[in-house]
């Protein structure tokens, strides 16, 4: 096949490439149909789901991190009543319902979903390198 057409994907594909973002677990089992029927993944495929699982994991840890250090941070009086607080306005809803840091979680989403459905590698600093350079050679 032409070269090209590997650099152009499908609405096929852009479509399943946005929703990997919102449902990771696709991108799980896509992975696992591909092994199973010993099929090659697109490049532009491969890139995206393989982005959007190392965001969920990345987020996931972070997450339970810092759920983590908050545990620890509550045995210190002063220190708990400054958490505290810096957590509550970030939490609190102000634009739409959304609170700041859902707020930037789904300007983010958006961005990422955006990029997959005009069929662009959606760049993010520090992921989209480390997914690029595991999957030289097939990108």
């Amino acid at each position: 096949m032409p070269h090209s057409y590997y650099q152009t994907p499908s609405i096929l594909e852009r479509l399943i490439s946005a929703a990997t973002y919102v449902f990771p677990l696709i991108g799980f089992v896509f992975i696992i149909i591909a092994v199973l029927m010993k099929k090659d993944m697109k490049p532009f495929l491969k890139f995206h789901i393989y982005q959007s699982i190392f965001i969920a994991f990345a987020l996931w840890l972070l997450v339970t991190g810092l759920g983590f250090a908050l545990g620890l941070v509550s045995y210190i009086p002063i220190v708990k009543n400054i958490v505290s607080m810096i957590t509550f306005y970030l939490n609190l809803p102000l634009f739409f319902g959304f609170s700041v840091i859902t707020l930037v979680y789904f300007i983010f989403l958006v961005y990422l979903i955006t990029g997959a459905l005009i069929g662009r590698k959606s760049y993010v600093p520090w992921v989209s390198d480390i997914i690029s350079v595991n999957l030289r050679g097939q990108l």
